[in-house]
């Protein structure tokens, strides 16, 4: 393998986050590269809450909220520099769901 390239996908929606990751999957297999993933990362919650009435009965109970994030991890990688070319326009060709975080590195 000469060169890997790695596809981190953020979403708020889990069944986005896999949609993508086989549409990715999908669009590469033609190429002959080697695929590695989607590997699940840790979900990140985030927690809010907020008082109901801000001046009035500050003791009651507020509203809870959560978001969580979701994350996967895709490995490429590519057997040699000519198949790279390939690779890079099957992946921009690629239409993506709105609401879904793409990150590609080297």
């Amino acid at each position: 393998m000469n060169q890997r390239i790695r596809i981190k996908l953020n979403a708020y929606d889990h069944r986005l986050v896999d949609k993508a990751a086989e549409r990715i999957i999908k669009a590469l297999k033609p190429t002959g590269t080697q695929i590695v993933g989607p590997i699940p990362l840790p979900t990140r919650k985030e927690k809010y809450s907020i008082i109901k009435s801000p001046h009035v009965n500050k003791r009651s109970a507020g509203e809870k909220f959560q978001l969580h994030t979701h994350k996967r991890l895709l490995g490429i990688g590519i057997p040699s520099i000519a198949k790279s070319h390939e690779v890079l326009d099957a992946l921009m060709k690629i239409e993506l769901q709105a609401g879904v975080d793409v990150n590609i590195k080297e």
